[in-house]
C-alpha cells in the first residue's frame, strides 16, 4: 500500500523505491536505476541595483565616396575620445571604440550610389554622475544607447548568497522528503549549481547624421532600476 505526499508548487520530485525481485542479468541491472534515490530542484533569487552604466555614443555619417565619409567620422571620433578620456578613472568611467565601419548604398540596379558609415564609442562605470556629465560636454556624438548591470564586485557577492540560500533550502527539502518517505537520513549523489539573470534593455536612440547640430546638453537624466539574479540547486540524494 502506497501514501501520497502532496508537494509544493515549484518543487521537482522524483522517487525510485527499490522492491525485491528474483535475480536478473547484469546488463540489465548495470541500466537500471538505483533504488531510494530523491531528485530535487531548488531556485533563489533576488533583485539588486544595477551599479553599472553602460553610454554607446554614435555618429553616422554619408558622403559621394568611402574616403569622405571615413574622414567624416573620424572628426566626429577624435573629439569625443578625447573629451572622455580626460573623464577616464579606473573601473569609475571607462572608454573603448566600438564599431566602425563603410559601407556602399545600392541603387535599383545594383549601382553605388552613396556610402555611409557610422562610428561608435562606449562609456562605462560606476560613476554615474560623472558619466552623465560626460553626455552634455560630448558634442560630435549622440547617444545611441543606454545600458545598465552590474559590476563583478556586486554580481560576485550576490551570488555568493543565493548559493547559499540554495544550498540551504535543498538540503531542507531533501531532509523534510526523506522522512516524510520514512527514512531516517540522506547522503548527496550529485549537485549542480546554476547562475541567471535577467537585465531589462535600455533605451535605444538615432544616431547623430552630419546634418544635425549637437548643442551642449544638460547631464543626461538615468535611473538604474534593478537586475534579478537567481540561483538554482539541483540534483540527487541517497535516501537511508
Amino acid at each position: 500500500m502506497s501514501h501520497l505526499c502532496k508537494l509544493p508548487a515549484g518543487l521537482v520530485l522524483a522517487l525510485s523505491l527499490g522492491l525485491a525481485a528474483a535475480p536478473v542479468p547484469a546488463q540489465v541491472t548495470a541500466s537500471a536505476p538505483e533504488a531510494n534515490q530523491l531528485r530535487l530542484s531548488v531556485n533563489a533569487s533576488s533583485e539588486i541595483v544595477n551599479d553599472l552604466l553602460i553610454i554607446t555614443f554614435a555618429a553616422q555619417r554619408e558622403a559621394a565616396d568611402a574616403a569622405a565619409v571615413q574622414a567624416q567620422l573620424m572628426q566626429a571620433l577624435q573629439p569625443a575620445l578625447a573629451e572622455a578620456r580626460r573623464a577616464a578613472q579606473p573601473g569609475q568611467l571607462q572608454v573603448s571604440t566600438g564599431n566602425f565601419s563603410v559601407q556602399p548604398r545600392y541603387g535599383p540596379k545594383g549601382e553605388t550610389l552613396r556610402w555611409q558609415g557610422v562610428a561608435e564609442m562606449r562609456v562605462e562605470g560606476r560613476d554615474f554622475d560623472a558619466i552623465t556629465r560626460l553626455v552634455g560636454r560630448v558634442q560630435t556624438m549622440s547617444v545611441a544607447q543606454v545600458g545598465y548591470g552590474l559590476s563583478r564586485e556586486a554580481r560576485e557577492k550576490e551570488q555568493a548568497e543565493l548559493a547559499q540560500r540554495a544550498i540551504a533550502r535543498f538540503r531542507s527539502q531533501a531532509e523534510t522528503y526523506a522522512k516524510a518517505f520514512g527514512f531516517g537520513s540522506y547522503s548527496l549523489r550529485a549537485v549542480e549549481v546554476n547562475h541567471g539573470d535577467n537585465i531589462p534593455p535600455g533605451p535605444r536612440f538615432r544616431a547623430a547624421s552630419a546634418d544635425m547640430a549637437v548643442a551642449a546638453a544638460p547631464p543626461l537624466p538615468v535611473e538604474a532600476g534593478k537586475t534579478t539574479l537567481s540561483t538554482s540547486v539541483s540534483g540527487s540524494v541517497q535516501m537511508k
